[in-house]
């Protein structure tokens, strides 16, 4: 298969904690997928749930963000002119903090089911062929539902530990829609190779 065009420019190798508006589509389906419960949305909350996960230590959630106890405590009191809300970084600092401790154990449970059992995927994206005689067909953008094999969720968490950004990740399951939806379990349409770009949306469902 030839290299696949990246869906935006300046896609980076990234690993997870991220802030989600810094990680492409697909990574944000994948982390969907591993949550029953959304992660808090507001500043606010989010420290909320790291006092809860340090039974209401502003110390060791100072250490945590790195700022120091004064900082948090002011971030969290209610003294009317006393509190003074956190800065862009500490912001980022808090979501990735979040990020990181949200139900780990949720996560590893249906991580482990993906792996073993395989995934449903589904995706909005624009997808070209290119056949083996050479001959190419113009990319468009198709809906597509599919299920996928443990040994695909395997390799997309592989490569995700291993730090490769949405177009490594692309790659992937572009190789195991080829195979599975497109040449139909290779019952036909040999030696078609698949790219896709432009992802508009990507989630996957697990069990």
């Amino acid at each position: 298969m030839g290299e696949l065009t990246r869906r935006t420019a300046g896609v980076g190798l990234v690993g997870w904690p991220l802030r989600e508006a810094d990680v492409g589509q697909i990574e944000q389906g994948l982390e969907r997928a591993l949550r029953t419960r959304p992660v808090p949305s507001s500043t606010e909350a989010r420290l909320r749930f790291l006092l809860a996960a340090y039974r209401g230590s502003t110390r060791q959630v100072a250490a945590v963000l790195g700022v120091s106890q004064r900082t948090v405590q002011r971030w969290m009191t209610k003294k009317p002119g006393a509190r003074r809300p956190p800065g862009p970084a500490q912001v980022r600092a808090i979501e990735e903090a979040v990020l990181a401790r949200w139900q780990p154990r949720v996560r590893a449970r249906r991580r482990a089911r993906a792996e073993a059992e395989g995934f449903g995927f589904h995706t909005r994206a624009r997808f070209g062929f290119a056949a083996a005689a050479g001959s190419s067909d113009d990319p468009r953008v198709r809906w597509i539902t599919q299920d996928l094999p443990g040994e695909v969720a395997r390799e997309l968490f592989a490569a995700r530990d291993a730090g490769a950004g949405e177009q490594q990740q692309t790659v992937i399951l572009a190789r195991a829609l080829g195979h599975a939806y497109f040449r139909d379990g290779g019952r036909r349409a040999h030696g078609l190779h698949i790219a896709f770009s432009d992802v508009e949306f990507a989630d996957f469902s697990i069990g």
